[in-house]
């Protein structure tokens, strides 16, 4: 049986980070999802389509890694794919009080729902969208913080 997890997110770019995350979910799995929610209420910077097509561009040499946008509770999302596993990523402390929140909100709808926590590299730890977005937002260079292949799409938007 194949050893598949889901990997939800807003993904308003994806990052480096992402990309770290993603990559070492790929040493633990055979397959990963990333699973690329609306969010309206955060205000994306990106559409969902570009939000998707930024991420496709980026795993793309990343063998086993699709990328699905999805609109309902991230559970029922994972439950239709026969996912039961979560990746989330931890870069510090402060991450650490809502990531479990949101795993034992997920446990509390569906208790086969497992989740696990990775944390990137040193290089990537600071990394986080708001960030990426901040710097775009004052025209700022944020180039080294996310994909070189999603760099059009960057482009297209500031």
């Amino acid at each position: 049986m194949k050893k598949i997890a889901i990997y939800p997110g807003t993904f308003d770019p994806i990052t480096n980070g992402h990309l770290d995350i993603i990559r070492r979910a790929m040493r633990i799995f055979d397959s990963v999802l990333v699973a690329i929610a609306i969010s309206d209420e955060k205000k994306p910077m990106f559409s969902l389509e570009k939000r998707v097509q930024m991420a496709k561009t980026a795993v793309k040499e990343i063998k086993g890694v699709e990328v699905e946008p999805f609109s309902n509770l991230m559970v029922e999302f994972a439950k239709s794919k026969n996912i039961l596993t979560v990746i989330r990523g931890l870069r510090a402390v402060s991450d650490f009080e809502f990531e479990l929140q949101m795993g034992y909100a997920n446990a509390s709808l569906d208790n086969e729902i497992e989740t696990i926590y990775l944390m990137p590299s040193l290089d990537n730890a600071f990394i986080s969208s708001s960030v990426v977005r901040s710097i775009l937002k004052h025209h700022g260079n944020a180039s080294h913080l996310y994909p070189k292949e999603i760099e059009s799409f960057i482009k297209g938007k500031v």
